[in-house]
């Protein structure tokens, strides 16, 4: 059965979207019986903030997941797309929808996280090579100054301008600045919090209230208390 075009993108973004918005700091940490990563810390659902919790493993779990959940969608399109008509283009705004399902979770309320990890899987799977220069990026400013939000932003900011810069104008270039920008922004607080010399460190911990035998600790009410 041929779907027309308009048809089959629309599907392969809406299915792109649920896929960002499964939380897996959220969900992690559940299945764990860890604290909800909403309620301590930066109230972040994201790898950073779990791993405040002290459990390296859910934090690197977490961060594999989110990955994944923006690198399959626009690989499942850049692989099968092209038999309903889309292509690379079509790949790139896929990705963008799983980033904006993990900023906004229609699963969790539409609270979610900045989207770091998620946009690193996106550009891995539209341009290993991109994803590679954006990740030293992050890397050399998390590694000497210790700050995962600066570097966030830092590798945010350079990862349009490799694009433009090496591989020229194309049909990534929108997309991965409207993420670049959207990230950017999610991470106002941080950028507030770093003028201030108040932003926490890479492997500071937060002490995360008690999780309950269900594993929500903190979750009813707690996680709604979000840094400003």
């Amino acid at each position: 059965m041929d779907l027309p075009y308009a048809v089959a993108f629309t599907l392969a973004l809406v299915a792109a979207y649920l896929v960002g918005s499964l939380s897996f700091a959220v969900i992690v940490s559940r299945l764990m019986g860890l604290a909800d990563p909403r309620s301590y810390g930066s109230h972040n659902p994201g790898a950073t903030n779990v791993l405040r919790s002290g459990k390296r493993s859910a934090a690197v779990l977490t961060l594999a997941l989110d990955v994944l959940k923006g690198y399959l969608p626009v690989l499942a399109v850049l692989v099968w797309g092209p038999a309903w008509g889309l292509g690379a283009g079509a790949a790139a705004w896929v990705g963008v929808a799983a980033f904006v399902g993990h900023v906004w979770p229609v699963f969790f309320r539409f609270e979610g996280g900045k989207g770091v990890a998620t946009a690193a899987g996106v550009l891995f799977a539209l341009n290993p090579l991109l994803g590679v220069a954006t990740l030293a990026s992050w890397a050399i400013v998390a590694f000497f100054l210790r700050y995962v939000s600066l570097a966030s932003i830092v590798a945010a900011l350079f990862a349009p301008f490799y694009q433009l810069l090496i591989w020229g104008p194309g049909f990534a270039v929108l997309p991965i600045a409207l993420m670049s920008l959207l990230l950017v922004w999610r991470h106002e607080p941080n950028i507030r919090k770093l003028l201030a010399g108040t932003e926490s460190r890479l492997g500071q911990r937060a002490m995360p209230p008690p999780a309950t035998p269900g594993g929500t600790g903190g979750a009813h009410g707690g996680h709604r208390r979000k840094s400003r």
